[in-house]
């Protein structure tokens, strides 16, 4: 096991980036994006969860308090403990990496206070890096700026603001964005629906905001990302 140290930093991928948390984890999706190419990185016990799922993680990052064994792991991955206790081990994975996209799975769910730790990470990241957090029923991707995607007509798209922000305008939308100013404890923009089946929110800056939708629209959501990186 290694200590993190500044000849260490970033663990940089090109792709896809699996953060797995000690969460429940979706074992299909988690292998799926294997099969994409989606390097696998688990935060502390999320590498017990990785390897229970029949894959091996790239690397395990964390304070390594929950994780079965910090040295019994396969001669591929490197294990890096951050003993840092200011961050999660969410943040430790996130600010040890560098990637395109980054998709968490066993982040949110079961403890509320998980849930809000991991969006509170993503909101922090979500300038430098485009996050997206995966529950069993939804996806959850932190935006920073304007976003276009498809998705079938009828579907739910929710927009939830991460801070009090102002959208220009929005195209293919129930209920329009134009001009509409989004807070928590004011007024969200949670149960909206697509009219058409391309969809474009501009916000008037890079203020985050979450786009949550059903996880079965995850591969059209990660095509998106691909396109806009």
């Amino acid at each position: 096991m290694q200590d993190l140290n500044a000849y260490d930093l970033p663990l940089i991928h090109d792709g896809i980036l699996v953060i797995v948390g000690g969460g429940a984890v979706d074992v299909p999706l988690l292998k799926w994006l294997s099969s994409q190419g989606a390097k696998l990185i688990g935060a502390d016990s999320g590498g017990d969860a990785i390897m229970e799922a029949g894959l091996v993680p790239d690397a395990i990052i964390g304070d390594m308090d929950s994780i079965s064994d910090p040295e019994g792991w396969p001669e591929a991955t490197r294990v890096f403990r951050i003993a840092e206790q200011i961050t999660t081990d969410f943040e430790k994975c996130l600010y040890s990496t560098k990637a395109p996209i980054t998709v968490a799975l066993g982040m949110t769910g079961r403890r509320f206070d998980h849930t809000l730790s991991a969006v509170s990470a993503a909101t922090r990241f979500a300038r430098e890096r485009r996050i997206v957090l995966s529950d069993e029923h939804d996806v959850a991707l932190a935006v920073s700026g304007a976003f276009a995607f498809t998705i079938p007509p009828g579907e739910r798209v929710s927009i939830y603001p991460l801070a009090p922000i102002d959208f220009v305008r929005s195209e293919g939308l129930l209920y329009p964005l134009d001009s509409l100013h989004l807070e928590q404890g004011g007024l969200i923009g949670t149960s909206n629906q697509a009219l058409t089946e391309s969809i474009k929110i501009e916000p008037v800056d890079d203020t985050p905001w979450l786009l949550i939708v059903e996880k079965s629209h995850l591969p059209a959501l990660l095509e998106a990302l691909r396109r806009q990186a």
